[in-house]
């Protein structure tokens, strides 16, 4: 089975991960572990930002690539066949794009769990995934909540 992990470096990130090494236990396949890497709004237009701007971006990208690349090699430990990708764009339409991209056979996203309003005013990724996805999308709730 190809699966593809969409993590976001949040306090949850660790608790799919685990999710995914207990899965990997019961189902072999190639796995994927995607982080989309979206710049602030305000640093849209690279080419007039200053230096510095462009720098904290490119340092931002560097740790969350350097993240990325251990929670691959967490689960290559553990055995399991995985390729850390960092792309960056729009969350869900990433997420979307890369599924069709890799012709996996199902998406797993973690649930925050953050609330109503957080919702209304942000919008949930695991929601747009689902909500556009042509594949299954398995929602791991991370938020500790019972």
């Amino acid at each position: 089975m190809k699966l593809l992990v969409a993590i976001d470096f949040s306090d949850s990130s660790q608790k799919l991960i685990e999710y995914v090494k207990e899965l990997g236990k019961v189902v072999s396949g190639n796995i994927w572990l995607l982080h989309v890497a979206e710049p602030d709004p305000e640093f849209v237009g690279y080419e007039v930002d200053p230096p510095e701007m462009r720098d904290a971006v490119a340092r931002r990208f560097h740790k969350e690539h350097q993240q990325l690349q251990q929670l691959g090699l967490e689960l290559r430990s553990e055995g399991m066949d995985c390729v850390a990708l960092l792309v960056q764009g729009p969350t869900v339409e990433t997420i979307l794009r890369e599924i069709e991209k890799l012709s996996v056979d199902m998406v797993i996203v973690g649930s925050h769990g953050k609330g109503m309003l957080r919702h209304l005013l942000i919008g949930s990724t695991s929601e747009g995934v689902i909500q556009k996805s042509s594949i299954p999308v398995l929602v791991v709730p991370t938020h500790g909540r019972t």
